[in-house]
């Protein structure tokens, strides 16, 4: 039954007693369309998509163009594209991460938490929907990537349809995965400094610093060393590449865990 106002409009009865009244989201279909709705409301995403797209395209010459001077052995053509991830996944991050901190900026974190009260949810949203963007521009990427240095190897690099396939794909699984990594990290730092302060060290400067110190097992178990077995054909790879697979996964399934844990124990703010 429902009652009419002085002015002839219909509102809803009021909540029987002992009942109280539920805000419904549409469950975790509806905070995917929310998430994709929210993403690409600021310029950031745009953005990041275009500074990975252009670091791609340098990078990718520069690596074939280097492989071409020096007279380098014959390398499958993806394998610049593959090497190019070690820049443009730094626009992932950055993406995941503005996807994540610009609600607690902003304090709509709290809307998005009524709206959606599973808190597992927000965050399983988050990673499908920039996990799903960062597959398909960092697939995207390699794509641009590899027909840029076909031209600048000059010779020195080999053409296969189904392994260059492999390897876009590959890449976009990658950086996939250092999406989901990304959301991860920022719901349980809440702060973007704090957030790309970790990221930067993890997926690029210990493994600098490890490198340089000839520590190379280490490297092996760490993402952007495994993501690179996993995309790079050709290499000296310890292990198969479902293991590598394997290893960015649970790197990306340990920082949701560490995310949703301080999401679940702390404040909206």
């Amino acid at each position: 039954m429902t009652a009419t106002t002085h002015e002839g409009r219909a509102v809803p009865p009021p909540p029987a007693p002992g009942r109280t009244a539920r805000c419904t989201s549409g469950g975790f279909a509806g905070a995917v369309a929310s998430e994709w709705g929210k993403l690409w409301s600021v310029r950031a995403a745009c953005l990041c998509l275009l500074a990975g797209l252009a670091a791609t395209g340098f990078f990718t010459f520069y690596y074939a163009s280097i492989a071409r001077i020096n007279g380098h052995p014959v390398q499958p053509v993806g394998n610049a594209a593959a090497a190019s991830v070690v820049l443009s996944q730094f626009a992932v991050v950055v993406l995941a991460t503005v996807a994540v901190t610009s609600e607690y900026a902003t304090g709509s974190v709290r809307a998005t938490l009524l709206w959606v009260p599973r808190r597992h949810q927000v965050l399983g949203a988050k990673a499908v929907v920039t996990a799903g963007v960062a597959f398909l521009g960092g697939a995207g990427f390699a794509a641009v990537g590899t027909a840029t240095a076909w031209g600048a190897f000059g010779g020195r690099a080999s053409f296969d349809a189904a392994e260059t396939l492999g390897q876009l794909l590959a890449i976009g699984v990658y950086q996939a995965l250092v999406a989901v990594l990304t959301v991860g990290t920022a719901f349980a730092a809440r702060h973007p400094a704090g957030t790309l302060s970790f990221a930067v060290m993890l997926l690029w400067g210990l493994p600098t610093v490890l490198l340089g110190l000839g520590v190379n097992g280490v490297n092996h178990a760490l993402p952007h060393g495994a993501g690179d077995h996993l995309m790079r054909l050709g290499d000296d790879a310890p292990y198969t590449s479902a293991t590598a697979a394997l290893i960015v996964v649970a790197w990306a399934a340990a920082a949701q865990a560490t995310g949703l844990y301080v999401l679940r124990r702390r404040d909206a703010l």
